[in-house]
Formats: C-alpha cells, structure tokens, sequence
C-alpha cells in the first residue's frame, strides 16, 4: 500500500515525536483511519522527507515516532516564477496545483485589466491561504519536499515596476516566436500568463518595452490554466528536466 505523505510545518529535525492537529491530523485519523504501527511521511519543506510511524490516535490529534530521513533531490534545475493572472475558483487552483506538480520555485498572482476577480483585503488573506493549501495538497500528492511559495496578490504594473525582469516571458498568442524555439533558457526565469481573454495590447506593449520576451503556445489558444503547465513542462523539457 502507497503510504501517504502529509505536509507538518514544524521542525522535524532532531525529535523523536511529532504531534499532528489540524487538518494534518483529522485527515489521517478521520479519513484514512490510521492506526498505531501504520506508516506515514512526513515533510516539512525543507527538501527532506522523514519516515513515520504512528503511536497514538486521539480524535483528531495523531502522535507519530519519526524514523528514517532522507533529501528528495527531485526539485526541477529552473528556478520558475510562474506570474499568473488571477482567475475564478477552480481554474486558479488548477494552475497552481499543475504548475506545482511541475516542479515551479514560486508563485505570483496578479490582477491585470481583464481580470475578473477582485479582492478586498478579507478576501485576498482568504484567498492566499487557500491557494497555499493547494499547492501543499499538490506537493503531498507528487512528492516535491519543498513547498512553493504563493506571494501576496499584486497589480501587473506594480510586479514589472519592482521586479528584476531579466529574463521574463509573457504569453501571448500572436508572438512571432514560439516558446518551444525559445533557447536562452536560464537558471531562474519568470514566465507571465495572461486571464481569460488574454493580456490587453497595452500591457503586451508595456511589458515588452521594459524587456520581457513575448513568446506563443503554438496555434491554438489555451485557456489560462491550461497556457501556464504547458509553458513550464516546455521550458524544463529544453532544459533537460524531462
């Protein structure tokens, strides 16, 4: 049997037990209903995964001895900032959840002009801490030990004002060049997705005249959580991680 990894926040360097609450806990003992002696993984982000095994069950709290440790070493060589536009509900988390099981180093939502999602500052908090259980959920299920940071929601102008933008691409579908005969692959990039509808000619102007490198999917157009997996898998695939 294939045994589970869950996410722990807390050290698990130098201790013999951890106590697992939360939604940790309640998701071993109320949906898997582990018991005393099953096996379990745990990681914490560091890039290391340690061996488990659970002692006590106590409602929603679970006691676990941690055993074995060992480093993944499977994070992908390009360090990829995936700046993606925000979209609604299910299509926003399908493209952090995807971009994650691809190996992305980090996150940065963006509002831009056909964005239709608008947060207030409850909101956004909310929305922050749900897009951080997804990726954790996703590191969980494709066996990444090191948890991309989500930033804090921004505006597309504010992200190019104070971002370091070389190299930088942005999708977009009437680029002359395709991104699989993009060659200067570098070590840390950040790669721009558009909402649905796409960048407006402004913003693809803007961001073109301050040095980012506008680059196409081919000629079809994909939706927004589609346009950021396929982009990442292309830039890893030239870089040799596939």
């Amino acid at each position: 049997m294939r045994q589970s990894r869950i996410y722990s926040p807390q050290s698990l360097v130098s201790t013999e037990t951890v106590e697992l609450t939360g939604q940790a806990g309640h998701y071993l003992a109320r949906v898997l209903r582990l018991s005393p002696g099953d096996p379990v993984i745990l990681f914490n982000g560091d890039g290391w995964e340690y061996e488990a095994e659970v002692l006590e069950v106590q409602g929603r709290c679970v006691i676990v001895r941690l055993g074995q440790s060992r480093q993944m070493g499977n994070e992908s060589p390009l360090k990829i900032t995936l700046v993606q536009a925000i979209s609604r509900g299910e299509r926003m988390d399908y493209s952090l959840q995807k971009a994650t099981e691809l190996g992305v180093h980090r996150i940065q939502p963006v509002n831009s002009q056909r964005v239709e999602v608008r947060l207030d500052e409850k909101r956004k908090a909310k929305r922050l801490a749900h897009w951080q259980a997804v990726v954790i959920s996703a590191c969980e299920q494709s066996g990444r030990a090191v948890v991309p940071e989500v930033l804090q929601p921004c505006s597309l102008n504010d992200w190019l004002a104070v971002t370091d933008l070389s190299p930088s691409l942005i999708l977009d579908p009437g680029a002359e060049m395709k991104l699989s005969a993009f060659s200067d692959v570098t070590q840390a990039m950040s790669l721009l997705v558009g909402p649905e509808g796409g960048f407006t000619k402004s913003e693809l102007e803007h961001a073109k005249a301050l040095g980012v490198k506008a680059v196409s999917l081919g000629p079809r157009v994909l939706r927004t959580e589609t346009a950021g997996p396929v982009a990442i898998a292309l830039l890893q695939a030239i870089a040799g991680d596939f």
